[in-house]
């Protein structure tokens, strides 16, 4: 039977990943790893598969990254650091941008797989999971910033993330709690049913209906309005993203409540929006620097390994307080 990189890698005490860095002579490998995995190889009589090495050389060096919502003020912060480092990988980048409909992203994907790119980033992809398990098989493909079963994933931890603002709202002692969810976008159905199942666990049922808002301001704003004009009105509102809080204030302000004396308001993403000295949105951090790094090193890792397990990586959120959220005032 002839030699495998897994049992050149059991001999040398390795990872099969890092004999197949050694064997394509990349520069990414200690001087002793290089030295024993070399040993091991010729002890075992092991000789690299030609077709493979043919494989290898082909590489463009580029990754394609597709980009969903470029109007969220986190997705540049994603691009800049996955350009950054795949800059220090050795690979450029070709970005796409899919414009939030499935059928546009699609063309994009079409658009870079026709530049030969060695793999896919995919952030707040829409199209069906399936569709991006049928694509995983053809290139190497992450998802950022959404969870699918059976492919490289990096992503914020919505559950948490969403409790984290539920929880802040209670302990200020708001009871009328409402939820602009996300729709059909990346995560929303995973932080609408952490807000509810946080309320359930206070024994707070849900007493304001929550509405579909989207991930847009103008979505938020259809919301609020919604939520604000009823009868029992919420004296919190926990946002999907930080643009739909953006359009709940907007409303807020034209109906002439004060927040946050007669409404909190938190959002989720923490971008550079909420952060303004006018606005000192209340937002859940998602840490947009971190993604972009994580994707393409987690890329690079399968293009390196293509037979290595799929990985899920979710990254810890963190609730930045500013000045949107306060006690109920008991309106």
């Amino acid at each position: 039977m002839s030699v495998t990189q897994e049992d050149v890698a059991a001999r040398a005490g390795v990872s099969r990943a890092l004999v197949s860095l050694v064997m394509r002579e990349s520069p990414r490998v200690s001087a002793s790893k290089r030295e024993a995995v070399l040993r091991a190889a010729g002890e075992l009589g092991y000789t690299p598969n030609a077709h493979a090495a043919q494989l290898a050389s082909r590489r463009t060096m580029t990754l394609g990254l597709v980009v969903m919502e470029m109007q969220n003020p986190l997705m540049s912060r994603v691009i800049q650091a996955a350009e950054d480092r795949a800059e220090e990988a050795g690979y450029g980048v070709s970005l796409a941008v899919g414009d939030m409909d499935p059928a546009v992203e699609r063309r994009a994907v079409n658009r870079l797989l026709g530049r030969r790119v060695d793999g896919l980033i995919l952030a707040a992809s829409r199209l069906p999971s399936d569709e991006i398990r049928d694509l995983a098989a053809q290139v190497p493909v992450l998802v950022a910033g959404r969870r699918v079963n059976g492919v490289d994933t990096v992503a914020v931890d919505d559950r948490s993330g969403a409790r984290l603002a539920v929880e802040h709202l209670i302990n200020l002692g708001h009871k009328r709690i409402a939820h602009i969810d996300g729709g059909d976008g990346p995560g929303a159905q995973i932080r609408q049913r952490a807000y509810r199942q946080t309320l359930e666990a206070h024994g707070l049922p849900a007493q304001v209906p929550s509405t579909t808002g989207g991930y847009t301001e103008r979505g938020g704003i259809a919301a609020a309005q919604e939520l604000l004009e009823g009868a029992d009105s919420p004296t919190a509102i926990f946002a999907a993203n930080d643009l739909s809080a953006l359009g709940a204030l907007a409303v807020a302000k034209d109906m002439g409540l004060r927040v946050p004396a007669d409404l909190s308001v938190v959002g989720f993403d923490n971008t550079p929006l909420s952060q303004l000295q006018y606005v000192n949105l209340t937002s859940v951090n998602q840490p947009g620097p971190d993604i972009g790094i994580l994707a393409v090193a987690t890329l690079v890792g399968r293009i390196d390994d293509p037979e290595q397990a799929p990985r899920t990586r979710l990254l810890t959120p963190e609730l930045r307080v500013r000045r949107t959220t306060a006690a109920p005032s008991g309106r």
